[in-house]
């Protein structure tokens, strides 16, 4: 009963979303979490370190106050996003700047000394320089100097130790920091206590540099889109907000502006730049009657546009709401890492203690000397370095991938990539262009090429199926004249024109039947090649064969041979022809499964799942169920939503090579997380044992441990200039 009423609860429950400011590392995310969800009515907390964001789900909008409060009390910055009116109350709470005047929830947007947090690394930096100064000048006052030096600099950070004990969270680095210093303080090292604290302060001002750097790669997705377009009105162009603008509202793009908002070309012809959403380099010609995307950029000419979608799902808007998600799904190695963090931290406070206690108590050790290294050893054990390491590189490559066009839908599929051995492909839309393409134009007699062409495409044009369009429209792209000509069907054979005042025939020769040997064999040789034929006959006389074909997207055999070269084997599932699917496997060189239903590829993508792992690369929605059964299920780009929906990763730009791209990134992405735990736990390792010996003290550990949390946020960014 008391489960159903807890279900019961939740369905009732309000989601409420926070933007937050100040966390620098998974354990500040882990503190904030652990805090909101001992409110009463707060569920489903979740934290988004990447985006900067809180989740959770409250009883009633009111409760907004209390986790504001709570998160303030942590001293982070907190501004809820209000969808719809909450009472007064919670707006008078969550209208402010959010923001807690210790430092320590300021983002660091601007120069580094205009913020908070840097005006009061400048000022302990001016104490402490003061008070070793005094040595000198005044040696007597240099004691109380440095002693107020460590008050001062320590106070905020107890302040947070304190609100996170009352929130649950007992080990945290703040609290280490203020054992440390108090101990340190009771030994008389004032002078280290001092330096300790603000070597601390330097410390979180770098990792807030760090952090906010490794957010600016998605945080710049969100700003390709312009926030405003200029609107046709009666009274002329008014520059309107994207949000205010209506399905069906015509916009003006001008040369060198952004398109605001996705949307089809209502007059106008310009190349248009869409790299920054689909990675492709070369500029697009555009003309009436294509799509635009809002964030693509219009080289030449002025572009009128009607707007198709909201500005909330626009196709850069998905981009950027997909990236976030994914950003703050964890990785496997991260769940891990964070495991292992919540033990780590006790284990080492449990031998701080040991080193404190054991050594004068069993050896009539000096006990000043031992609390000295044990308090180094809660310094240097803290696990920031350790439990940022796997989401700035994850973070990183998301938002590498994406200014690429390579989305993928979090860490733990980011991960699986560069782990698969066998990748799959769909043939239609996939590994080809989707469409039928003129191949081969043959006349039969004394007749031209083009003419064939012009007579073909003159009987074609009135028809609608796919290789009549081709067929009209490779005689367009040749600047062909022509006149459209009355035609109508043939039931099971063709279709049926008068062009030039002669009678036309086209079709597959055997359903005319055709009994000329030469074109009958000529026929057969490029069906076998598979190619869609058909004979053109002029008043029941062959005049030529036309063939068409699904042709290979340019850029498929480099992809493919990237892939082999990367160890990978390829194979292409298809549920075309045999003929069809062999001639494209042979151009490809790949082996090649064919006429295969759904329920087959899913078989087979099932059977190689479970022998190293497969990575299903489709674009229909006949491809969704293997794409869900896939080790990684990739979808192109101008695929179905279903498929892409389905899938884990999608490739915007529906390239062969951009697969290889993502394999690439994945493996180097888990290149880097392996270099950064063993930066962080290699640098712990070897200060833990120099600071048992006597070797390093109390500002070395903290030197170290800010080190490294830099170091391996460093090694990360480098994610963000893969090419």
């Amino acid at each position: 009963m008391i489960r159903m009423d807890k279900e019961l609860n939740n369905l009732s429950s309000v989601p409420c979303r926070f933007d937050l400011t100040g966390m620098d590392c998974a354990a500040c995310g882990a503190k904030i979490e652990k805090a909101v969800s001992r409110i009463s009515g707060a569920s489903k907390v979740t934290v988004g370190m990447q985006t900067e964001s809180l989740t959770v789900n409250l009883e009633t909008p009111e409760k907004a106050v209390e986790v504001t409060e709570a998160v303030k009390k942590l001293g982070y910055g907190i501004r809820q996003k209000v969808s719809k009116p909450l009472s007064a109350e919670a707006v008078g709470h969550t209208s402010d700047d959010g923001q807690d005047h210790s430092g320590h929830g300021e983002p660091i947007d601007g120069p580094w000394w205009k913020s908070q947090r840097g005006l009061f690394v400048l000022l302990t930096g001016f104490m402490i320089g003061l008070a070793y100064a005094a040595q000198y000048a005044l040696p007597s006052i240099s004691y109380w100097l440095f002693l107020l030096a460590a008050i001062v600099g320590a106070f905020p950070v107890a302040r947070r130790a304190l609100s996170a004990f009352m929130a649950g969270s007992l080990f945290t680095i703040e609290m280490l920091m203020t054992i440390a210093v108090l101990g340190a303080l009771i030994i008389n090292a004032t002078a280290e206590a001092a330096l300790v604290v603000f070597l601390f302060a330097v410390g979180e001002l770098l990792e807030g540099i760090a952090a906010g750097r490794a957010r600016s790669g998605i945080k710049a997705l969100a700003q390709i889109a312009p926030k405003a377009a200029m609107v046709e009105t009666p009274d002329g162009l008014v520059e309107t907000p994207i949000g205010k603008i209506a399905i069906g509202t015509l916009i003006v793009v001008r040369p060198g502006d952004r398109v605001a908002a996705d949307g089809t070309i209502i007059s106008g012809t310009s190349s248009v730049d869409e790299s920054a959403i689909t990675g492709e380099s070369m500029p697009r010609n555009k003309d009436k009657g294509d799509l635009v995307l809002a964030g693509s950029i219009n080289n030449e000419a002025v572009l009128r546009v009607r707007v198709d979608k909201p500005a909330e799902d626009t196709v850069i808007a998905r981009v950027v709401k997909l990236v976030e998600e994914a950003a703050d799904a964890k990785a496997p190695s991260q769940r891990f890492i964070d495991q292992f963090a919540q033990w780590y931290m006790p284990a080492i406070c449990l031998l701080a203690i040991a080193v404190a206690v054991v050594p004068p108590l069993a050896m009539q050790q000096p006990w000043d000397t031992w609390i000295y290294r044990a308090l180094a050893l809660l310094l240097i054990g803290c696990p920031c370095a350790l439990v940022i390491s796997t989401p700035a590189a994850i973070a990183s490559a998301l938002a590498a991938g994406a200014t690429r066009g390579l989305l993928v839908k979090g860490g733990g599929v980011l991960e699986a990539i560069g782990k698969v051995k066998h990748i799959a492909f769909d043939k239609t839309g996939t590994l080809t262009e989707g469409k039928p393409k003129v191949t081969d134009i043959e006349p039969i007699g004394s007749i031209k090429a083009d003419d064939l062409l012009r007579i073909t495409a003159a009987a074609e044009s009135g028809s609608s199926h796919p290789l009549a369009a081709a067929i009209v429209a490779y005689a367009g792209a040749k600047k062909l004249e022509f006149a459209a000509a009355e035609s109508h069907a043939i039931p099971g054979k063709g279709l049926r024109a008068t062009v030039d005042g002669k009678l036309i025939t086209i079709g597959a020769a055997a359903r005319l039947g055709v009994t000329d040997q030469a074109v009958m064999s000529r026929t057969a040789a490029l069906e076998s090649e598979g190619k869609s034929v058909s004979v053109v006959l002029r008043n029941s006389r062959p005049i030529g064969i036309i063939a068409l074909r699904d042709e290979p997207r340019r850029d498929a055999i480099a992809g493919l041979k990237e892939i082999i070269g990367l160890g990978l084997q390829p194979i292409m599932l298809t549920g075309d022809n045999r003929a069809n699917a062999d001639a494209v496997g042979k151009i490809l060189g790949m082996k090649v499964m064919a006429e295969l239903l759904p329920e087959d590829k899913l078989a087979h993508i099932k059977k190689q799942a479970g022998d190293g792992g497969i990575a299903k690369v489709g674009d229909g929605i006949n491809d969704a169920p293997a794409l869900a059964a896939a080790t990684v299920g990739i979808a192109m780009g101008s695929g179905t939503d279903v498929a892409i929906e389905a899938a884990d990763a999608a490739v915007m730009n529906n390239r062969v090579s951009d697969v290889a791209a993502l394999v690439k990134l994945s493996r180097r992405t888990i290149s880097v997380i392996r270099q950064n735990v063993a930066v962080a736990l290699g640098l712990k390792l070897v200060f833990l044992v120099t600071t048992v010996l006597g070797i390093t003290g109390l500002w070395i550990a903290i030197l170290a441990d800010t080190g490294a949390t830099v170091l391996v946020t460093v090694n990360a960014l480098r994610l963000l200039q893969n090419k």
